[in-house]
Parts: structure tokens; C-alpha cells; sequence
């Protein structure tokens, strides 16, 4: 028996949104779930459920039926996201590769 894993509200409201936006987009392309379902490479069960916001939908399907139908991620066009992936790269190689569990008491007995 599979386990189902309970989400956050943020999560689930999160995934609803993708979910419609990327079902408005394909409508307006004039696409059924079949045809993006075919150029995404799953069958449209599957489309059906990122359009209805499941959070249990693989994250890169997800970001891949978004992008195919042309809407931004991270808020940026398809062509940037390398430009944010790489300046993300540069932030993250600037703090410390280790961090240490615990944050630490600080007194404020003077």
C-alpha cells in the first residue's frame, strides 16, 4: 500500500496555480491534453493531473509542460534560465558548503 504524504497549504496552493496557469496556456494554444501530453512524452492522465495541481506530479514534468507552453518559470523566459541558473550557482558557492545544525543562545544579559 502506497503512502500518501500530506503537503503544506503553500505547496498545495502552489501546485493549483501551476496547474491552472499551464491549463489556460495549453487552451490558449488551442492544445487538448492529449496533444501536450504527446510532446511532453506522458499520456494525458498524467497532464490531467498537473493541471489539477496534484503535488505528487514529478517537479520536472511539471516545469517541462510549463515551459513547452510557453509560460515563465522563476519569472523569466525559457531562454534566461540559464542566465538565473548560473547566477544562482555564483550565490550558492559563496556561502559556506557546510552548515552546522542548532542555531546558537545568545544572551542579552548585559
Amino acid at each position: 500500500m502506497k503512502k500518501t504524504r500530506a503537503y503544506l497549504p503553500a505547496t498545495e496552493h502552489a501546485s493549483r496555480v501551476l496547474g491552472t496557469q499551464i491549463a489556460a496556456a495549453r487552451r490558449e494554444l488551442g492544445w487538448t491534453q492529449q496533444v501536450l501530453g504527446g510532446r511532453l512524452g506522458v499520456d494525458r492522465h498524467l497532464v490531467a493531473k498537473i493541471e489539477s495541481g496534484s503535488p505528487n506530479v514529478t517537479l520536472g514534468v511539471a516545469l517541462e509542460a510549463a515551459i513547452v507552453c510557453g509560460l515563465p518559470i522563476f519569472g523569466v523566459q525559457a531562454h534566461e534560465l540559464s542566465r538565473v541558473a548560473g547566477d544562482q550557482d555564483v550565490r550558492l558557492a559563496l556561502l559556506p558548503s557546510r552548515v552546522r545544525g542548532g542555531t546558537p543562545v545568545i544572551s542579552n544579559d548585559f
